[in-house]
């Protein structure tokens, strides 16, 4: 059966590991009674931890795709993980999600996941409510986890609900909209619907007040009834609460203990009468301006969110239908990239790693499809004759990086293949071969992120990686003038090599005027494709080199420009001067001073005073004010040069410039100092002078490095 856009419910399970989401989940389930019986993480067996990994690590890795059916409606639900090292689930889920349920840990109050996951949920403008959950713990506190919720997110967020005994003896809700109190059974499950006790009462009615008050202030015609009447009918409050949640104009609390299934039913009820359907949201953007309502009338046009690889199956593709109907067997024009006609053969509902097969999907809706051939992830894909693409879902830059190396260079080919295969499955997981630094690079969003991934590869592929620091793309220069020459002379039998050259080099800056005392032929300013830029000057005067012989002396040049004398870092900003020299009229040719100008050019940076630059990287810093301390210590530890500091909402905001030298496993530092209250970002800033004695350092590491090979 196929669910008209209007009856569906598209929610995403948010917060921070430990908050319940994986359990909430399997109770809604069973509360809609999609499975029979309730799994729990502990015992590995719940519908969305489904993979090896999550069961062995007791934790969501993957966002998974479930639903169930309430009522007349179908709510397609998606577990997220919590941690932020897995934050291109939670933002791909986020996309085609239509409301953001926020799950907070009663005895935890608000972690700093959820503040992280809360900035995601206001980029997208997405519709929320919040779940206290995990009341039944001995250390629950409703009222300070409020409190603080409200402290960080704002007065919007409203109280639906509260506990009347927190704690182990928890089985009492008080509902403010419906104005009951809900006592649950040993075991939870159905509850019974008393009188709110008259010690409640007035606390109950002043919640109430403000839920009335947050719905009138939404339309005009509810408001001038609110001011009549002084109340609400349940209809008009429904209607004036759908209206402000889809607003974001209120944040509804609820509370539960998904554990002892009690709350998450009415969770559901809420969700299916007041949250909104696709029909209701904003419509959809597209690339290159205009807009898509999600409507059943009218092309189809599909968007896939997620792409994992299956054994046995291969790519399984999850997508969210934008507009129209797909049908089994329709084919679709990509409209992303490659221009391919894709067939959706089979189309699926899934309850994690069970799939049912379903004749069509109608619009709002979520669904799977298999055997895709060349669609991926932030695809697009529509009717023939239908050209449109839904704007794409941007994921968040990487934090860390590493150089991988397999055991040995044979398995390089099957470790890129199965990087691959992971980085199609995770767009946060970038692979770089980087030709300045002669390294495979891996990025990623954290230590547990590029762990995981290489556990997965171990188990999956049978192939290990080592983790080593990417070296760094140090440049090499210099400060002074220095004057050279070289003759390359080679007798053997036969034809011999000779080349001769004189060569100037000094430091090269634009609008330099042309070197003193010497007549400049030509010039030739070469922009270098890693930067800076070379200056060679042909001054030659009389014919004591063939001006043909000008470019072999420029590769030679380049040459070791590319891997320069001190480091074997590129060169840059040097203006190189050939000024003289001699040729033999048989024996010299292009490699003869080819070869001559790279030793003269190595020779003249050697007494030039050549200095190493290092990348230096503008590094912004949010943290908690009790952290501040400890982050500005580290920093001034890592030869960092503070710019400035402020504050940004209820963050420290710390703006420093630090080598890149000094930010390897940055990422894992700030969460361990700040207990993973804080985040940082880094951009690109300049190049400069590395301080003599740690430019002696290298120099002598690379001399020895060389000597080994």
């Amino acid at each position: 059966m196929s669910f008209d856009t209007r009856n569906i419910r598209n929610v995403v399970l948010l917060g921070h590991s430990g908050s319940g989401k994986t359990t909430f989940a399997e109770t809604m389930l069973y509360e809609a009674k999609a499975i029979s019986r309730r799994g729990t993480v502990e015992e590995g067996n719940t519908i969305s931890d489904y993979s090896n990994i999550e069961q062995e690590r007791g934790s969501s890795i993957f966002s998974t795709l479930l639903h169930a059916n309430w009522k007349d409606s179908k709510i397609n639900i998606i577990d997220t993980p919590g941690l932020d090292d897995f934050v291109g689930e939670i933002v791909a889920a986020l996309k085609v999600a239509d409301t953001a349920v926020m799950l907070l840990n009663a005895k935890q109050g608000v972690e700093v996941g959820t503040e992280i996951i809360w900035e995601y949920i206001e980029a997208f403008k997405a519709p929320a409510i919040f779940v206290v959950n995990q009341l039944d713990h001995e250390k629950a506190d409703f009222e300070t986890t409020l409190e603080q919720a409200r402290a960080r997110f704002g007065p919007k967020l409203v109280p639906v609900q509260y506990p009347v005994n927190q704690g182990k003896g928890f089985n009492s809700i008080i509902d403010a909209l419906r104005m009951v109190m809900y006592v649950f059974p040993a075991g939870g499950g159905k509850p019974e619907k008393k009188d709110i006790p008259a010690s409640e009462k007035d606390r109950a009615m002043e919640m109430h007040n403000a839920l009335v008050e947050a719905a009138a202030e939404n339309e005009e015609g509810l408001m001038e009834k609110f001011f009549e009447e002084g109340t609400l009918s349940e209809e008009d409050l429904t209607y004036g609460l759908r209206l402000a949640i889809a607003h974001q104009q209120i944040v509804p609390v609820f509370c539960c203990s998904a554990s002892q299934n009690m709350g998450s039913g009415r969770i559901m009820g809420f969700i299916n009468d007041v949250c909104p359907s696709p029909a209701d949201r904003p419509e959809a953007d597209l690339v290159g301006g205009g807009t898509l309502a999600c409507k059943s009338d009218g092309p189809a046009t599909v968007f896939i969110f997620k792409t994992i690889s299956e054994p046995k199956v291969g790519l399984v593709s999850y997508f969210k239908i934008y507009s129209g109907v797909l049908k089994a067997g329709d084919e679709l024009n990509n409209s992303s990239g490659n221009r391919t006609s894709e067939r959706f053969g089979q189309l699926y509902i899934a309850n994690g790693k069970n799939r049912d097969s379903v004749e069509e999907l109608r619009a709002g809706d979520i669904g799977v499809t298999v055997k895709l051939k060349n669609t991926h992830t932030n695809n697009t894909l529509n009717t023939k004759g239908t050209d449109r693409q839904i704007d794409p879902i941007h994921f968040p830059e990487s934090r860390i990086h590493v150089a991988i190396q397999p055991p040995s260079k044979n398995d390089m080919e099957k470790l890129m293949k199965a990087l691959i295969s992971i980085a199609e499955e995770d767009p946060t997981l970038v692979i770089e071969q980087s030709k300045t630094l002669k390294q495979t690079l891996l990025h990623g969003q954290g230590e547990l992120h590029l762990d995981i991934t290489r556990y997965r590869i171990e188990k999956v592929n049978d192939v290990t990686m080592e983790f080593l620091p990417p070296r760094i793309p140090y440049r090499e220069t210099i400060t002074k003038e220095a004057n050279t020459m070289y003759r390359h002379k080679k007798q053997t039998g036969g034809a011999g090599q000779f080349a001769e050259v004189h060569i100037r080099i000094e430091p090269y800056h634009d609008g330099m005027p042309d070197p003193a005392g010497l007549s400049v032929r030509n010039k030739d300013v070469e922009e270098l494709p890693w930067g800076g830029k070379l200056a060679f000057y042909w001054c030659i005067v009389g014919g004591s080199i063939d001006a043909k012989f000008s470019n072999a002396i420029k590769k030679g040049i380049m040459n070791k420009m590319e891997e320069g004398p001190l480091t074997g870092s590129n060169c840059q900003d040097i203006r190189v001067s050939v000024y003289d020299g001699k040729m033999h009229p048989v024996d010299s040719n292009d490699m003869a001073f080819m070869l001559a100008s790279t030793m003269a050019f190595k020779e003249a940076f050697g007494e030039a005073a050549p200095q190493l630059l290092e990348p230096i990287y503008d590094v912004e810093i949010l943290c908690a004010d009790d952290v501040m301390g400890d982050v500005m210590g580290d920093l001034q530890t890592r030869r960092a040069i503070i710019q400035g500091m402020g504050s940004e909402g209820h963050y420290q905001k710390v703006m420093a410039r630090v080598p890149l030298a000094e930010l390897y496993k940055y990422s894992s530092t700030l969460r361990s100092l700040s207990q993973g209250k804080a985040k940082f970002h880094t951009q690109f800033a300049e190049y400069n002078p590395v301080p003599a004695d740690i430019q002696q350092k290298l120099r002598e590491a690379h001399k020895e490095e060389a000597h080994e090979h």
